[in-house]
């Protein structure tokens, strides 16, 4: 099981990214007809969505340095998973 938890970790983990970029791919239409936006305002917030994420990962591997490798990685999974239930709600 030492071997196993932290592939079945970090594969859930990209699992979560995954799910999470493709709501905002999928969403992108209803965004588009509700603000009236045109093709290159959709790729103006996915390139803002990707620079925050690019970021995010920057500072928290710096964190995860510090402060711990699992420590970090557990508090991230919480608060996106408590972050995507607020946002569902």
């Amino acid at each position: 099981m030492r071997t196993w938890g932290p592939l079945t970790a970090v594969c859930l983990s990209t699992f979560m990214l995954l799910l999470d970029v493709t709501i905002a791919v999928v969403a992108l239409p209803d965004m588009a007809r509700a603000l009236d936006g045109s093709l290159g305002d959709l790729q103006w917030v996915m390139d803002g969505y990707a620079l925050a994420l690019a970021a995010l990962l920057l500072g928290l591997g710096a964190a995860a340095d510090v402060l711990g490798r699992r420590r970090v990685h557990v508090v991230g999974v919480v608060v996106f998973a408590v972050a995507s239930l607020l946002c569902g709600l």
